[in-house]
């Protein structure tokens, strides 16, 4: 897919997916870094990263990362992670989905975008391509086949104008590797 240096760019960032992705294949993004490359590609209209952050916890990695994109050219938006014990096993498990909120945030961005890059496998999302799409706007998707089970969903892949193998798209996001000479002792 093609980017052009006139198109008005929207980055959707679904944190959780994304997170996923960048776990399966062992990928420390640098989002200063994934900022600047799509600077490249067009103008940055906006970039958006949703999360659900778990209100009651005193320390969090995640906070501290939300804090960082919040200061740092990302729009960001969360919402109270839900806690509750699932029935099945007894465990406590938390849920934080932010699919309505990037869905309404990216329909009511589209008449002031050209392109959509939705950082997602998440084949909920087919309905949003599409009518992302019946605007005029392109949509490009962000995510990864290369794990097992694949985090992009074969229907958002076919839907989407284009699929960015975030496997590729990696040597021009991460951080470089820390040397055991640069550890802090």
């Amino acid at each position: 897919m093609a980017f052009y240096p006139d198109e008005r760019l929207g980055l959707f960032i679904d944190g959780a997916n994304f997170y996923a992705a960048l776990r399966a294949l062992d990928i420390e993004v640098d989002y200063s870094k994934l900022l600047d490359e799509f600077r490249k590609r067009g103008r940055l209209v906006r970039a958006n990263y949703y999360t659900a952050l778990i209100e009651d916890q005193e320390f969090s990695p995640l906070k501290k990362m939300v804090d960082w994109l919040d200061y740092n050219g990302f729009n960001v938006i969360t919402k109270s992670a839900k806690e509750y014990i699932d029935p099945t096993n007894g465990r406590k498990r938390v849920k934080g989905n932010m699919d309505v909120d990037i869905t309404v945030d990216a329909l009511q961005a589209a008449p002031w975008l050209d392109h959509i890059i939705l950082f997602s496998g998440d084949g909920d999302f087919c309905p949003l391509v599409k009518a992302i799409q019946s605007k005029g706007v392109r949509v490009s998707v962000v995510s990864t086949t290369y794990s097992n089970p694949p985090v992009a969903s074969d229907e958002l892949r076919r839907v989407a104008d284009s699929f960015i193998e975030l496997n590729d798209l990696a040597p021009l996001l991460t951080r470089p590797a820390r040397q055991d000479s640069e550890t802090v002792v």
